[in-house]
């Protein structure tokens, strides 16, 4: 398994990274700006210099990775067209390099609520919508995905237990990022993980349950 991470300079991107390379899984991680990169990417993390936004420079940059992850996001801003350039277009181009590589599994990071479009989080430039698009996009593509959708991100880990639902179930809570980069690589190598959504928030009272038990309990 050769790992390609989108999205790798972000909080939840590089703790992907981080997580791949604590499992000993060679990791290329798409980068714009090396500098920035170094300095927050493990070393052993293969840095390549591409754009979600420019497909042309996709291909080159996955080269011989047979998974990938998908981690990016549109950041606020004034400019309404950014959830859509980079939740939407960004994520199209991935999956459609994606299928001509013959990428073997598709780990999109999403969020929870997609389905709710007067959610608050629609304000800013319907960026829930154009993340549905982008799992609607994926899961037509006939690549083997995993669509996983956290709540609130929490940059700070902590002790709770990860509770795991199916599609459209959970609507509150939040997640570490830590969490969420476990769950994206656990996918990789859980045969029930495979072309489903799955909702993920943290909480405390939560019992206790092995990633094959969360994805295989989601429908």
């Amino acid at each position: 398994m050769k790992a390609f991470v989108a999205g790798a300079t972000g909080e939840t991107g590089r703790r992907i990274v981080q997580e791949l390379v604590a499992r000993n899984i060679p990791v290329r991680a798409l980068v714009r700006d090396l500098e920035q990169a170094r300095a927050v990417l493990p070393q052993s993390a293969e840095l390549v210099v591409g754009d979600v936004l420019k497909s042309d420079t996709l291909s080159e940059a996955i080269g011989d990775s047979t998974v990938l992850l998908c981690a990016t996001g549109a950041k606020p801003s004034f400019d309404p067209t950014g959830p859509y350039k980079v939740d939407f277009e960004g994520t199209k181009h991935l999956v459609d390099v994606a299928k001509t590589k013959g990428i073997e599994h598709f780990v999109f990071v999403s969020s929870l609520c997609t389905s709710k479009l007067l959610h608050p989080l629609n304000l800013f430039w319907l960026i829930l919508v154009w993340k549905k698009q982008a799992e609607e996009y994926l899961q037509k593509s006939g690549l083997t995905y995993t669509i996983v959708r956290p709540g609130g991100l929490k940059n700070e880990d902590n002790t709770n237990k990860i509770v795991m639902s199916s599609a459209d179930t959970l609507f509150d809570g939040s997640i570490p990022r830590t969490k969420v980069a476990q769950v994206c690589v656990e996918a990789l190598s859980q045969a029930a993980a495979r072309n489903k959504i799955v909702e993920i928030v943290a909480k405390e009272e939560a019992p206790e349950k092995s990633f094959a038990e969360l994805f295989t309990n989601v429908a």
